[in-house]
C-alpha cells in the first residue's frame, strides 16, 4: 500500500474512532505500520501543568502510559512542542537538546522524527516516531507525519471539545470557547436552536422526548414503513437482479427486525432520547464499528447501515409536524446554515448565527451582514448537536462562541451590547441630516442590499435608494426558482 493510500485509510479509521483514546491507538499502531518504524508515540499537552504527557504508544513501554510526562522545552519532544517545529535526527543521543527519558524504554532508539500536533495557534501534543537504524527520515515521510498531526490535531480539539460540554453540565466547566471567522459584526446572547437539513444524521440534535410512549409508537410506524419499502423494492428488482445480490434486501430486513437495530434505538428512546436523535446515535454508532473493520468487504457494510438510517430518519422528519418554539432570542445553530434555514426564523426572535461550515464571503454571512445580526461562521470544533438550549454567547467581532457563559462573562458583553445600542441610538439623530460635505458637495447615500425589509429599514435610517441590489438572495431564500413575475414584483 502506497504512502498516500495508508494515510487516506489512517484518517477514515480515526475518524470513525468512538473517542480520543481509540483515535490516538489508531494514530500509533497505524502510522508505526505505514511508515516501517519500530516506535510511533503521542505526547498530550497539560496545558494547566505546563508539561507533555505520554498519552499512546507503540513500540515503547505502555505501562507508563498516562504516568510519565515531561515539560515544555524538555528534551527533543519538549523541544518540538515549545518551538512548534518539527525535530528530524538520525543520532538523538547527539543532539544538543536531548536528554534522557528514563523508564519508558527508548535507550536503543538512534533515529527520530518529531511534530507538534497544532490547533488553531494552540500546541495540543507531538507525534513522535523512532527507528533504531541511524538514518534520517526523507521530506515524504515528515510530510506525512504533518499531515498526521494535523489530522489529530482536529481529533483531539473535538475531543476536548465535547468533554467541556460534557462536564458543564454540572457548571463545574463554563466559558467553553469555541474559534471561527467573524461573518457578522456585533454581540448576541441567547438559546441555541439547532437546525438540520433533511436525513442528515450528523446533524441531528440531542434532544429530550416530551413524551416516550408516543416517540415509540411514531418511531414503530416509521420503521414499519420503511420495511414495506424494502420489501417493494425487492419486488420490483426480482426480474432484474441475480438472487445474489437480491439477497442485501433480506439483510436489510434482518437489520429492521424488531430484536436487531430497532431495539437498539427503542432502548434509548425509553432513556428519554426523542426518535431522531436516538436514530442518529444508534446508526452512527454502528457506522464507526463498521469502519474500524479491516476487512474491505465487511467496512463497505457501513453503506447499507447508513442508508437504513436515513430511510427511518426521513420518516420520522416527514411525520413530524410539530411546531418550532422559538425562544425570545435564538442562536440559530447548524453545520451548515442556508437562507431558507434562516428564513423560518422569526425576525424579532433571531439574535445570532452559528455556522460550522462556511466563510466571511458566503451568503448567509451577506445576508447576516445585511440583516445586522452577529453571526460565527467555520466554528468547526463545536460539538452543535449537544448544545440544543443551552446559554451561548456570539462575538461576532471576534469569531468566537461561547457555551454555557459566566455570569461574569454575560454582563461583559451585555455592556457590550448596550454600548452598541448608544451608538446605533445616536447614529439615528442623523438620519434626517442632509447628506453631504462640510464645502457643501451633496453626496447620494444608497443601500447595498438583497432583502426587502433591509431596503425599508435603511430608507428609515437615511438611505436615498438602492445602489446595489443582489439579484442572487430572491433564489437562495427558495428552494425553487422564482417565477418572471415574482421577480418583477420583487424589484418594483
Amino acid at each position: 500500500m502506497s504512502i498516500l493510500q495508508s494515510l487516506s485509510t489512517i484518517v477514515q479509521r480515526v475518524n470513525a474512532a468512538p473517542d480520543l483514546q481509540s483515535a490516538l491507538n489508531i494514530i500509533v499502531r497505524d502510522v508505526r505500520g505505514a511508515m516501517g518504524t519500530e516506535v510511533c508515540t503521542v505526547y498530550m499537552a497539560d496545558h494547566s501543568e505546563g508539561r507533555l504527557v505520554f498519552a499512546a504508544t507503540e513500540g515503547l513501554n505502555r505501562e507508563e502510559l498516562g504516568n510519565f510526562s515531561l515539560e515544555f522545552g524538555e528534551g527533543l519532544v519538549g523541544k518540538v512542542a515549545s518551538r512548534e517545529e518539527p525535530i528530524n535526527t538520525s543520532n538523538a543521543q547527539e543532539h544538543p537538546d536531548f536528554q534522557f527519558l528514563e523508564g519508558i524504554g527508548e535507550e536503543a532508539f538512534n533515529s527520530f522524527l518529531g511534530v507538534p500536533i497544532v490547533h488553531h495557534r494552540s500546541v495540543l501534543g507531538v507525534l513522535v516516531v523512532q527507528q533504531t537504524d541511524r538514518r534520517s527520515f526523507d521530506e515524504s515521510e515528515e510530510a506525512f507525519l504533518l499531515t498526521m498531526a494535523a489530522q489529530l490535531a482536529s481529533v483531539i480539539a473535538h475531543a476536548q471539545a465535547t468533554g467541556a460540554l460534557e462536564t458543564s453540565s454540572d457548571r463545574s466547566v463554563v466559558n467553553a470557547e469555541f474559534r471561527g471567522i467573524a461573518g457578522a459584526s456585533g454581540v448576541a446572547i441567547g438559546q441555541a436552536l439547532v437546525v438540520s437539513p433533511p436525513a442528515d444524521l450528523y446533524s441531528v440534535p440531542s434532544r429530550k422526548s416530551r413524551d416516550i410512549y408516543e416517540e415509540l409508537v411514531f418511531f414503530r410506524a416509521c420503521v414499519s414503513r420503511v420495511r414495506k419499502d424494502i420489501a417493494l423494492l425487492s419486488t420490483q428488482l426480482a426480474d432484474r437482479l441475480p438472487p445474489e445480490e437480491l439477497a442485501l434486501f433480506e439483510v436489510y430486513a434482518k437489520m429492521l427486525d424488531q430484536h436487531a437495530l430497532p431495539a437498539e434505538i427503542e432502548a434509548m428512546i425509553e432513556a428519554g432520547e426523542w426518535a431522531q436523535g436516538a436514530v442518529a446515535r444508534v446508526v452512527l454508532a454502528h457506522l464507526r464499528q463498521f469502519e474500524q473493520m479491516e476487512n474491505s468487504y465487511l467496512s463497505e457494510r457501513a453503506v447499507d447501515v447508513k442508508d437504513l438510517g436515513r430511510r427511518l430518519l426521513e420518516y420520522l422528519q416527514q411525520a413530524n409536524h410539530e411546531p418550532t418554539i422559538y425562544p425570545e432570542k435564538v442562536i440559530l445553530v447548524g453545520n451548515e446554515i442556508t437562507a431558507t434555514m434562516l428564513a423560518e426564523v422569526p425576525r424579532k426572535k433571531l439574535a445570532g448565527i452559528v455556522s460550522l461550515k462556511g466563510s466571511r464571503n458566503s451568503h448567509v454571512a451577506i445576508l447576516a451582514r445585511s440583516m445586522g445580526v452577529p453571526t460565527v461562521m467555520g466554528a468547526v470544533d463545536l460539538p452543535f448537536t449537544e448544545i440544543e438550549g443551552s446559554a451561548v454567547i456570539v462575538d461576532g467581532y471576534s469569531g468566537v462562541v461561547y457555551f454555557n457563559p459566566s455570569m461574569e462573562l454575560r454582563a461583559s458583553y451585555q455592556q457590550i451590547a448596550e454600548e452598541e445600542q448608544l451608538v446605533s441610538r445616536g447614529l439615528e439623530a442623523l438620519k434626517d441630516l442632509s447628506c453631504e460635505t462640510t464645502d457643501g458637495h451633496k453626496i447620494s447615500l444608497l443601500v447595498n442590499t438583497g432583502l426587502a425589509s433591509d431596503v425599508s429599514r435603511s430608507l428609515d435610517r437615511g438611505a436615498e435608494g438602492v445602489g446595489l441590489y443582489r439579484t442572487e438572495v430572491p433564489f437562495l431564500m427558495r428552494d425553487r426558482f422564482p417565477s418572471e413575475e415574482e421577480q418583477r414584483a420583487i424589484y418594483r
